[in-house]
């Protein structure tokens, strides 16, 4: 069955909408800010890529969204650019609709506040506008009721696994005609739960800039960010970006997998060390590309490695590595616009576990 992307919603440090992740892949220059945080009674800005939700009030009332945690915003918000790009969001009618998101940890901010108030007020009054905001599928309810979605709706939460898997999912409700249309997208958010326990792993970071691919050294960056697709199984007036060719995961991804000739290859490293040695391994391809340094280290992250993918086949151009090219192992990596030489994109993500997800996208 033909899958096709039709639009792309994006939200994070590089800026909001796909023209201005478009010029940050042209320029290859990332903009990340601070998340401020306290260590030991002290204050503490850590470098991090911080997304802005404002954007959010042109889709959606301010009265709808009081009660709406920053999880389920970053999530509309991808939801809204995705189905304006396609050129869907005036026709108000999502029939056979269904909703899809990946993350890798959740509302984390919403959950411990509720956590919090629970611990602090008790049971009986413990806050239940946090509860509702907590549970693992309310961004995706959210975006199902708002848009009156009618077709199914999940979540699904893989950590670094959870781009793949979930694309998988949408895949599998359009081949099965569960959905005429799949809107699906990765959603993490930035709390100060998450900011603190990063820091308290990793120390302060060295580097101010993600050298992703210059593997055996620590550079990632923390961040937060929303990346959305309109995937569509119809015979669409648009001829979109490009297609789902496959979706790939298991474990124990051997060195030669990956020889497929000149197509590019997107990688997902993000500079963290532990799992950079991997990427090295396997990644002995002819051509490759990262573009991590631009959107941070998140579960999030191979799902805008998915939509710099379809931007470039859609251009028909590379873009630069925001990182200055520099590889520690036997690889080429592409330059910005060079002429994109065959119909795909392959865009592979690691995990800790041995574990891979490998997603292939094609012209249309």
């Amino acid at each position: 069955m033909k899958i096709t992307i039709l639009g792309i919603g994006v939200a994070g440090g590089f800026g909001t909408g796909v023209k201005e992740m478009h010029d940050a892949l042209l320029s290859g220059q990332g903009n990340h800010s601070t998340i401020l945080l306290e260590n030991c009674g002290e204050p503490l800005a850590l470098p991090a890529f911080r997304a802005d939700t404002s954007r959010l009030k042109d889709f959606v009332p301010q009265k709808a969204l009081r009660r709406i945690d920053n999880f389920s915003k970053l999530g509309l918000l991808g939801a809204y650019l995705a189905l304006e790009d396609a050129g869907l969001l005036a026709d108000g009618c999502h029939d056979q609709l269904g909703v899809v998101i990946a993350t890798g940890y959740g509302a984390t901010g919403t959950t411990f506040a509720f956590i919090d108030s629970f611990i602090n007020d008790g049971d009986i009054c413990a806050s239940p506008t946090h509860f509702a905001n907590s549970v693992h599928n309310s961004a995706a309810a959210n975006i199902s009721m708002l848009l009156g979605a009618t077709g199914p709706c999940s979540t699904i939460s893989q950590f670094h696994h959870s781009v793949p898997s979930a694309l998988q999912t949408a895949s599998l409700w359009l081949t099965e005609g569960r959905a005429d249309r799949v809107l699906f997208g990765a959603v993490e958010e930035l709390s100060e739960l998450i900011g603190y326990a990063w820091y308290r792993q990793r120390g302060y970071p060295v580097h101010a800039g993600m050298k992703p691919l210059m593997t055996g050294m620590e550079s990632a960056l923390i961040g937060e960010g929303a990346a959305f697709m309109l995937l569509s199984r119809r015979d669409e007036e648009r001829e979109g970006y490009c297609q789902l060719e496959q979706v790939t995961t298991g474990k124990g991804l051997a060195p030669g997998f990956l020889d497929c000739a000149d197509d590019l290859l997107l990688l997902g490293a993000d500079g963290r060390q532990e799992i950079g040695a991997a990427y090295a391994t396997v990644a002995e391809h002819p051509r490759i590309a990262c573009f991590t340094g631009l959107y941070s280290s998140s579960s999030a992250g191979p799902a805008f490695d998915l939509a710099a993918a379809a931007l470039m086949l859609k251009n028909d151009q590379t873009y630069p590595d925001p990182s200055g090219g520099t590889c520690d192992f036997q690889a080429t990596v592409a330059t910005g616009g060079e002429i994109i030489r065959t119909s795909r994109i392959s865009s592979l993500s690691l995990s800790e576990d041995n574990g891979f997800g490998l997603v292939t996208l094609k012209r249309v």
